[in-house]
Protein backbone atom coordinates (compact mmCIF):
# COMPACT_ATOMS: atom_id res chain seq x y z
CA UNK A 1 0.00 0.00 0.00
CA UNK A 2 0.93 3.21 -0.97
CA UNK A 3 2.27 5.78 1.80
CA UNK A 4 3.14 9.58 2.04
CA UNK A 5 5.44 10.65 4.09
CA UNK A 6 4.92 14.33 4.60
CA UNK A 7 7.18 15.80 1.89
CA UNK A 8 8.72 12.78 0.96
CA UNK A 9 6.97 10.93 -2.05
CA UNK A 10 4.12 8.48 -2.12
CA UNK A 11 5.73 4.49 -2.81
CA UNK A 12 5.36 3.61 -6.40
CA UNK A 13 5.03 7.33 -7.54
CA UNK A 14 7.56 8.97 -9.35
CA UNK A 15 10.44 10.68 -8.06
CA UNK A 16 11.51 13.90 -8.45
CA UNK A 17 14.49 14.35 -10.68
CA UNK A 18 17.72 14.96 -8.52
CA UNK A 19 18.99 18.65 -8.23
CA UNK A 20 22.42 18.77 -9.38
CA UNK A 21 24.98 19.25 -7.04
CA UNK A 22 26.02 22.91 -6.84
CA UNK A 23 28.70 25.00 -4.31
CA UNK A 24 26.00 27.73 -3.89
CA UNK A 25 24.18 25.55 -2.08
CA UNK A 26 26.75 24.21 0.12
CA UNK A 27 25.93 25.13 4.05
CA UNK A 28 24.54 22.56 6.55
CA UNK A 29 27.94 20.76 5.75
CA UNK A 30 29.66 23.65 6.78
CA UNK A 31 27.81 24.07 10.39
CA UNK A 32 28.70 20.39 11.17
CA UNK A 33 32.01 20.86 10.51
CA UNK A 34 32.21 23.92 12.59
CA UNK A 35 30.69 22.27 15.37
CA UNK A 36 31.36 18.63 15.72
CA UNK A 37 35.34 19.45 15.86
CA UNK A 38 35.54 21.16 18.97
CA UNK A 39 38.73 22.16 21.53
CA UNK A 40 39.08 18.29 22.92
CA UNK A 41 39.47 16.70 19.15
CA UNK A 42 41.80 19.35 18.58
CA UNK A 43 44.29 18.07 21.95
CA UNK A 44 43.25 14.46 20.83
CA UNK A 45 44.80 15.17 17.37
CA UNK A 46 47.66 17.24 18.76
CA UNK A 47 48.48 14.82 21.85
CA UNK A 48 48.42 11.77 19.06
CA UNK A 49 50.77 13.62 16.74
CA UNK A 50 53.30 14.26 19.79
CA UNK A 51 53.13 10.96 20.82
CA UNK A 52 53.57 9.35 17.32
CA UNK A 53 54.75 12.42 14.92
CA UNK A 54 52.97 11.56 11.22
CA UNK A 55 52.62 7.93 11.94
CA UNK A 56 49.00 7.81 12.07
CA UNK A 57 48.31 10.54 9.92
CA UNK A 58 45.87 7.62 7.64
CA UNK A 59 43.89 6.72 10.74
CA UNK A 60 42.36 10.95 11.19
CA UNK A 61 41.75 9.94 6.99
CA UNK A 62 39.78 7.75 7.64
CA UNK A 63 37.75 8.75 11.09
CA UNK A 64 37.16 11.73 8.04
CA UNK A 65 35.77 8.52 5.68
CA UNK A 66 33.84 7.06 8.66
CA UNK A 67 31.76 10.75 8.85
CA UNK A 68 31.30 10.63 5.75
CA UNK A 69 29.19 7.66 5.79
CA UNK A 70 27.46 8.12 8.97
CA UNK A 71 26.34 11.63 7.74
CA UNK A 72 25.37 10.50 4.51
CA UNK A 73 22.74 8.20 6.20
CA UNK A 74 21.73 10.34 8.53
CA UNK A 75 20.90 13.22 5.84
CA UNK A 76 19.75 10.25 3.37
CA UNK A 77 17.11 9.25 6.02
CA UNK A 78 15.42 12.65 6.24
CA UNK A 79 15.08 13.26 2.39
CA UNK A 80 13.79 9.86 1.37
CA UNK A 81 11.45 9.12 4.20
CA UNK A 82 10.21 12.43 4.81
CA UNK A 83 10.34 12.20 8.45
CA UNK A 84 12.87 13.10 10.82
CA UNK A 85 15.67 10.76 12.65
CA UNK A 86 13.84 10.88 15.75
CA UNK A 87 10.73 9.73 14.13
CA UNK A 88 12.13 6.54 12.98
CA UNK A 89 14.16 6.20 16.30
CA UNK A 90 10.33 5.88 17.69
CA UNK A 91 9.29 3.01 15.02
CA UNK A 92 12.55 1.61 16.88
CA UNK A 93 10.70 0.91 19.76
CA UNK A 94 9.95 3.15 23.15
CA UNK A 95 13.59 1.85 24.33
CA UNK A 96 14.81 4.51 22.21
CA UNK A 97 12.60 7.55 23.47
CA UNK A 98 13.65 6.17 26.92
CA UNK A 99 17.81 6.52 25.85
CA UNK A 100 17.34 9.63 24.34
CA UNK A 101 15.20 11.27 27.11
CA UNK A 102 17.80 10.58 29.55
CA UNK A 103 20.79 11.24 27.54
CA UNK A 104 19.87 14.93 26.31
CA UNK A 105 18.91 16.18 29.52
CA UNK A 106 22.15 14.68 31.49
CA UNK A 107 24.11 15.75 28.15
CA UNK A 108 23.12 18.73 27.88
CA UNK A 109 23.61 19.75 31.74
CA UNK A 110 27.32 18.77 31.87
CA UNK A 111 28.32 19.95 27.85
CA UNK A 112 27.04 23.07 28.66
CA UNK A 113 29.56 24.16 31.75
CA UNK A 114 32.17 22.36 29.63
CA UNK A 115 31.16 24.02 26.40
CA UNK A 116 31.42 27.58 27.83
CA UNK A 117 34.75 26.74 30.11
CA UNK A 118 36.21 25.51 26.69
CA UNK A 119 35.06 29.02 24.82
CA UNK A 120 36.43 31.09 27.88
CA UNK A 121 39.99 29.26 28.31
CA UNK A 122 41.07 31.51 25.16
CA UNK A 123 39.75 34.56 26.22
CA UNK A 124 41.57 34.22 29.91
CA UNK A 125 44.65 34.17 28.09
CA UNK A 126 44.45 36.72 25.23
CA UNK A 127 42.88 39.37 28.05
CA UNK A 128 44.93 38.16 31.43
CA UNK A 129 44.00 41.27 33.17
CA UNK A 130 40.21 40.90 31.98
CA UNK A 131 37.27 39.07 34.05
CA UNK A 132 37.91 35.44 35.68
CA UNK A 133 37.57 32.13 33.08
CA UNK A 134 33.63 32.08 35.23
CA UNK A 135 33.16 35.24 34.13
CA UNK A 136 33.88 34.67 30.74
CA UNK A 137 32.45 31.11 30.35
CA UNK A 138 29.03 32.46 31.48
CA UNK A 139 29.60 35.34 28.96
CA UNK A 140 29.77 32.86 26.55
CA UNK A 141 26.96 31.05 27.46
CA UNK A 142 25.00 34.07 27.41
CA UNK A 143 26.01 35.11 24.19
CA UNK A 144 25.49 31.70 22.64
CA UNK A 145 21.83 31.98 24.10
CA UNK A 146 21.04 35.59 22.72
CA UNK A 147 22.42 34.71 18.97
CA UNK A 148 20.28 31.14 18.90
CA UNK A 149 17.06 32.47 20.66
CA UNK A 150 17.02 36.15 17.89
CA UNK A 151 17.70 34.02 15.14
CA UNK A 152 17.27 31.38 12.67
CA UNK A 153 18.88 29.40 10.95
CA UNK A 154 20.29 31.46 7.73
CA UNK A 155 21.71 34.04 9.92
CA UNK A 156 23.12 31.02 11.78
CA UNK A 157 24.16 29.40 8.68
CA UNK A 158 26.09 32.72 7.73
CA UNK A 159 28.21 33.17 11.03
CA UNK A 160 28.81 29.25 11.53
CA UNK A 161 30.67 29.77 8.33
CA UNK A 162 32.57 32.76 9.04
CA UNK A 163 33.19 31.06 11.70
CA UNK A 164 34.85 28.12 10.46
CA UNK A 165 36.64 30.74 8.11
CA UNK A 166 38.41 31.97 10.79
CA UNK A 167 39.26 28.76 12.32
CA UNK A 168 40.73 27.01 9.03
CA UNK A 169 43.01 29.88 8.01
CA UNK A 170 44.25 30.20 10.95
CA UNK A 171 45.25 26.75 11.97
CA UNK A 172 46.30 26.10 8.35
CA UNK A 173 48.32 28.98 9.16
CA UNK A 174 50.08 27.89 12.50
CA UNK A 175 50.69 24.29 10.01
CA UNK A 176 52.30 26.14 7.70
CA UNK A 177 54.36 28.36 9.88
CA UNK A 178 55.94 25.45 11.59
CA UNK A 179 57.42 23.83 8.33
CA UNK A 180 55.59 20.13 8.11
CA UNK A 181 58.03 17.60 6.25
CA UNK A 182 56.06 16.73 3.71
CA UNK A 183 58.15 13.32 3.11
CA UNK A 184 57.13 11.87 6.80
CA UNK A 185 53.57 13.18 6.54
CA UNK A 186 53.02 11.14 2.98
CA UNK A 187 54.58 8.28 4.66
CA UNK A 188 51.73 8.74 7.39
CA UNK A 189 49.51 7.48 5.04
CA UNK A 190 50.01 4.15 4.89
CA UNK A 191 48.95 2.44 7.84
CA UNK A 192 50.82 1.32 10.73
CA UNK A 193 50.35 1.10 14.04
CA UNK A 194 53.39 1.49 16.44
CA UNK A 195 53.67 -0.04 19.57
CA UNK A 196 51.27 1.42 22.24
CA UNK A 197 49.07 3.29 19.66
CA UNK A 198 45.70 1.14 19.23
CA UNK A 199 43.56 3.31 21.11
CA UNK A 200 45.10 6.44 20.09
CA UNK A 201 44.42 5.18 16.07
CA UNK A 202 40.58 4.21 17.77
CA UNK A 203 39.75 7.30 18.96
CA UNK A 204 41.35 9.00 15.81
CA UNK A 205 39.09 7.34 13.52
CA UNK A 206 35.92 7.85 16.07
CA UNK A 207 36.54 10.67 17.97
CA UNK A 208 37.12 13.81 15.91
CA UNK A 209 34.13 15.23 14.85
CA UNK A 210 32.09 12.25 16.38
CA UNK A 211 29.27 13.91 18.44
CA UNK A 212 25.48 13.93 18.52
CA UNK A 213 26.01 17.47 16.23
CA UNK A 214 25.98 13.94 13.55
CA UNK A 215 22.74 13.26 14.24
CA UNK A 216 21.56 17.01 14.07
CA UNK A 217 22.83 17.79 10.37
CA UNK A 218 19.70 15.74 8.61
CA UNK A 219 17.76 18.90 11.36
CA UNK A 220 20.23 21.35 9.38
CA UNK A 221 19.67 19.87 6.49
CA UNK A 222 15.67 20.28 6.60
CA UNK A 223 16.14 23.83 8.14
CA UNK A 224 18.11 25.06 4.67
CA UNK A 225 14.57 23.64 3.12
CA UNK A 226 15.97 20.47 1.27
CA UNK A 227 12.89 18.00 2.45
CA UNK A 228 12.89 15.65 -0.45
CA UNK A 229 15.01 12.85 -2.26
CA UNK A 230 15.52 15.84 -5.23
CA UNK A 231 18.75 17.37 -3.02
CA UNK A 232 20.28 14.26 -2.32
CA UNK A 233 23.26 14.68 -4.51
CA UNK A 234 23.35 18.54 -2.97
CA UNK A 235 23.40 16.79 0.47
CA UNK A 236 26.30 14.43 -0.81
CA UNK A 237 28.38 17.67 -1.64
CA UNK A 238 27.20 19.35 1.56
CA UNK A 239 28.81 16.77 3.36
CA UNK A 240 31.82 16.00 1.51
CA UNK A 241 32.78 19.28 2.38
CA UNK A 242 31.89 19.04 5.77
CA UNK A 243 34.96 15.98 6.32
CA UNK A 244 37.24 17.28 4.26
CA UNK A 245 37.24 20.47 5.93
CA UNK A 246 37.22 18.33 9.04
CA UNK A 247 40.11 16.73 7.35
CA UNK A 248 42.55 19.54 6.98
CA UNK A 249 42.02 20.90 10.82
CA UNK A 250 42.88 17.02 11.87
CA UNK A 251 45.90 16.89 9.64
CA UNK A 252 47.28 20.28 10.41
CA UNK A 253 46.68 19.51 13.98
CA UNK A 254 48.62 16.57 13.54
CA UNK A 255 51.56 18.14 11.67
CA UNK A 256 51.40 20.96 14.85
CA UNK A 257 51.38 17.90 17.44
CA UNK A 258 54.27 16.41 15.18
CA UNK A 259 56.64 19.54 14.60
CA UNK A 260 56.18 21.73 17.54
CA UNK A 261 55.81 19.45 19.95
CA UNK A 262 57.02 15.41 19.21
CA UNK A 263 60.45 16.79 17.55
CA UNK A 264 60.77 18.38 21.15
CA UNK A 265 59.38 16.23 23.28
CA UNK A 266 56.59 18.73 24.88
CA UNK A 267 53.62 17.35 26.64
CA UNK A 268 50.35 19.30 26.89
CA UNK A 269 48.24 19.23 29.41
CA UNK A 270 45.00 17.29 29.35
CA UNK A 271 41.74 18.20 28.44
CA UNK A 272 41.07 22.11 26.47
CA UNK A 273 44.20 23.58 28.96
CA UNK A 274 46.46 21.53 25.94
CA UNK A 275 45.89 24.23 23.61
CA UNK A 276 46.90 27.14 26.39
CA UNK A 277 50.28 25.10 26.36
CA UNK A 278 50.33 25.10 22.49
CA UNK A 279 49.76 28.97 22.33
CA UNK A 280 52.88 29.48 25.32
CA UNK A 281 54.85 27.10 23.07
CA UNK A 282 53.47 29.44 19.57
CA UNK A 283 54.75 32.14 21.57
CA UNK A 284 58.26 31.23 22.39
CA UNK A 285 59.18 30.02 19.10
CA UNK A 286 57.07 32.48 16.89
CA UNK A 287 56.31 35.41 18.89
CA UNK A 288 53.11 36.71 20.67
CA UNK A 289 51.48 37.83 17.01
CA UNK A 290 50.99 34.20 16.26
CA UNK A 291 50.44 32.45 19.55
CA UNK A 292 46.99 35.35 19.62
CA UNK A 293 46.26 34.55 16.35
CA UNK A 294 45.91 30.41 17.35
CA UNK A 295 44.14 31.11 20.98
CA UNK A 296 41.81 33.36 18.38
CA UNK A 297 41.13 30.41 16.27
CA UNK A 298 40.84 28.13 19.64
CA UNK A 299 38.38 30.59 20.65
CA UNK A 300 36.53 30.11 16.95
CA UNK A 301 36.45 26.48 17.29
CA UNK A 302 34.84 26.41 20.98
CA UNK A 303 32.49 28.81 20.60
CA UNK A 304 31.70 27.61 17.36
CA UNK A 305 31.00 24.28 18.80
CA UNK A 306 29.06 25.44 21.52
CA UNK A 307 26.38 28.00 19.05
CA UNK A 308 26.34 24.40 17.14
CA UNK A 309 25.23 22.57 19.79
CA UNK A 310 23.30 25.28 20.97
CA UNK A 311 21.08 25.13 17.95
CA UNK A 312 20.76 21.79 16.57
CA UNK A 313 20.27 19.91 19.80
CA UNK A 314 16.95 22.30 21.09
CA UNK A 315 16.46 21.07 17.34
CA UNK A 316 16.48 17.88 17.94
CA UNK A 317 14.62 18.44 21.63
CA UNK A 318 11.98 20.20 20.32
CA UNK A 319 11.10 17.33 17.47
CA UNK A 320 11.44 15.22 20.49
CA UNK A 321 8.77 16.70 22.71
CA UNK A 322 6.78 17.66 19.28
CA UNK A 323 6.36 13.78 18.24
CA UNK A 324 4.91 12.73 21.84
CA UNK A 325 3.31 15.44 22.18
CA UNK A 326 1.24 14.45 18.91
CA UNK A 327 1.49 10.88 20.03
CA UNK A 328 -0.38 11.74 23.38
CA UNK A 329 -3.01 13.75 21.26
CA UNK A 330 -3.52 11.04 18.97
CA UNK A 331 -4.07 8.60 21.88
CA UNK A 332 -6.76 10.96 23.35
CA UNK A 333 -8.56 11.74 20.30
CA UNK A 334 -7.71 15.32 19.85
CA UNK A 335 -8.28 16.72 16.56
CA UNK A 336 -5.78 18.80 16.18
CA UNK A 337 -3.27 15.23 16.73
CA UNK A 338 -3.91 13.99 13.42
CA UNK A 339 -1.58 15.79 11.49
CA UNK A 340 0.58 13.46 8.62
CA UNK A 341 3.92 12.46 10.56
CA UNK A 342 5.67 13.65 7.76
CA UNK A 343 4.85 17.36 8.88
CA UNK A 344 7.42 17.69 11.15
CA UNK A 345 10.16 17.61 8.29
CA UNK A 346 8.21 20.62 6.82
CA UNK A 347 8.08 22.59 9.93
CA UNK A 348 11.57 22.24 10.55
CA UNK A 349 12.28 23.74 7.02
CA UNK A 350 9.47 26.22 7.64
CA UNK A 351 11.77 27.47 10.97
CA UNK A 352 8.91 26.41 13.28
CA UNK A 353 10.53 24.21 15.48
CA UNK A 354 13.46 27.87 16.05
CA UNK A 355 9.89 29.15 17.53
CA UNK A 356 8.85 26.34 19.85
CA UNK A 357 8.68 26.65 23.16
CA UNK A 358 10.56 23.39 24.01
CA UNK A 359 13.51 24.53 21.65
CA UNK A 360 13.91 28.00 24.32
CA UNK A 361 13.45 25.62 27.07
CA UNK A 362 16.44 23.27 25.94
CA UNK A 363 18.46 26.39 25.35
CA UNK A 364 17.78 28.03 28.69
CA UNK A 365 18.31 24.09 30.13
CA UNK A 366 21.98 24.57 28.25
CA UNK A 367 22.64 27.64 29.59
CA UNK A 368 21.64 28.47 33.17
CA UNK A 369 21.68 25.58 35.32
CA UNK A 370 25.11 24.78 33.84
CA UNK A 371 26.72 27.73 35.62
CA UNK A 372 26.30 26.07 38.41
CA UNK A 373 28.86 23.53 37.51
CA UNK A 374 31.32 26.77 36.59
CA UNK A 375 31.28 26.98 40.51
CA UNK A 376 31.19 23.43 42.09
CA UNK A 377 33.79 20.27 41.08
CA UNK A 378 31.43 18.27 38.64
CA UNK A 379 29.48 15.62 40.98
CA UNK A 380 30.82 11.83 40.79
CA UNK A 381 27.75 10.44 39.82
CA UNK A 382 27.18 13.09 37.30
CA UNK A 383 30.32 12.45 35.47
CA UNK A 384 29.48 8.61 35.61
CA UNK A 385 26.57 9.22 33.91
CA UNK A 386 27.27 11.63 31.24
CA UNK A 387 30.44 9.26 30.43
CA UNK A 388 28.05 6.49 29.87
CA UNK A 389 25.24 7.82 28.12
CA UNK A 390 28.00 9.73 25.79
CA UNK A 391 30.02 6.98 25.22
CA UNK A 392 26.93 5.06 24.26
CA UNK A 393 25.46 7.69 21.73
CA UNK A 394 27.38 7.34 18.75
CA UNK A 395 27.04 3.14 18.75
CA UNK A 396 23.37 3.84 19.38
CA UNK A 397 23.42 6.95 15.81
CA UNK A 398 25.47 4.14 13.83
CA UNK A 399 23.59 0.88 14.34
CA UNK A 400 20.08 2.67 14.56
CA UNK A 401 20.93 4.22 11.07
CA UNK A 402 22.03 0.75 9.88
CA UNK A 403 18.58 -0.83 10.82
CA UNK A 404 16.26 2.04 9.75
CA UNK A 405 18.47 1.90 6.12
CA UNK A 406 18.00 -1.36 5.31
CA UNK A 407 14.35 -1.66 6.40
CA UNK A 408 10.38 -0.86 4.87
CA UNK A 409 11.01 2.36 6.50
CA UNK A 410 13.52 3.68 4.13
CA UNK A 411 11.64 3.50 0.35
CA UNK A 412 13.83 0.62 -1.36
CA UNK A 413 15.48 2.57 -3.89
CA UNK A 414 17.27 4.68 -1.44
CA UNK A 415 17.83 1.81 1.20
CA UNK A 416 21.88 1.17 1.88
CA UNK A 417 23.98 -0.39 -0.70
CA UNK A 418 27.34 -2.81 -0.14
CA UNK A 419 29.51 0.52 0.56
CA UNK A 420 27.19 1.87 3.23
CA UNK A 421 26.47 -1.01 5.08
CA UNK A 422 30.24 -1.73 5.31
CA UNK A 423 31.11 2.03 6.03
CA UNK A 424 27.84 1.71 9.02
CA UNK A 425 28.58 -1.89 10.20
CA UNK A 426 32.51 -0.90 11.35
CA UNK A 427 31.29 2.75 12.51
CA UNK A 428 28.97 0.76 15.11
CA UNK A 429 31.60 -1.78 15.77
CA UNK A 430 34.71 0.73 16.18
CA UNK A 431 32.44 2.77 18.45
CA UNK A 432 31.21 0.10 20.28
CA UNK A 433 34.85 -0.80 21.41
CA UNK A 434 36.21 2.92 21.83
CA UNK A 435 32.36 2.67 23.95
CA UNK A 436 33.79 0.11 26.50
CA UNK A 437 37.14 1.22 26.50
CA UNK A 438 35.63 4.69 27.69
CA UNK A 439 33.29 3.38 30.26
CA UNK A 440 36.47 1.27 31.34
CA UNK A 441 38.52 4.85 31.99
CA UNK A 442 35.63 6.55 33.78
CA UNK A 443 36.84 6.85 37.65
CA UNK A 444 34.09 4.34 39.00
Amino acid sequence: MAETTGSGTAAGAAEPPLRKASWKYVGPGIVVAATGVGAGDLVATLIAGSKFGYTLLWAAIIGCLVKISLAEATGRWHLATGRTLFEGWRTLGRWTTYYFAVYVVIWGFVYGATAMSSSALPLVALFPDGPSLKTWAMICGLLGLAFVWFNRYAVFEKVMTAVIGMKFLIVVYVAVRVAPDLGNALAGLAPVLPDGSLLYTLGLIGGVGGTITMAAYGYWVNSKGWTDISWLKVMRLDNRVAYVTTGVFVVAMMIIGAELLHSTNVALTSGDRGLIDLGQVLEDKFGAVTANLFLIGFFATSFGALMGVWHGVSLMFADFVERLRRERGAASGAPDASAAEGDMVGEVAAGKREKSVPFRAYLLWLTFPPMGLLFLDEPFGLVIAYGVLGAFFMPFLALTLLWLLNSSRTPEQWRNGIVSNVMLAGAGLLFLVLCVQQVRDLPW
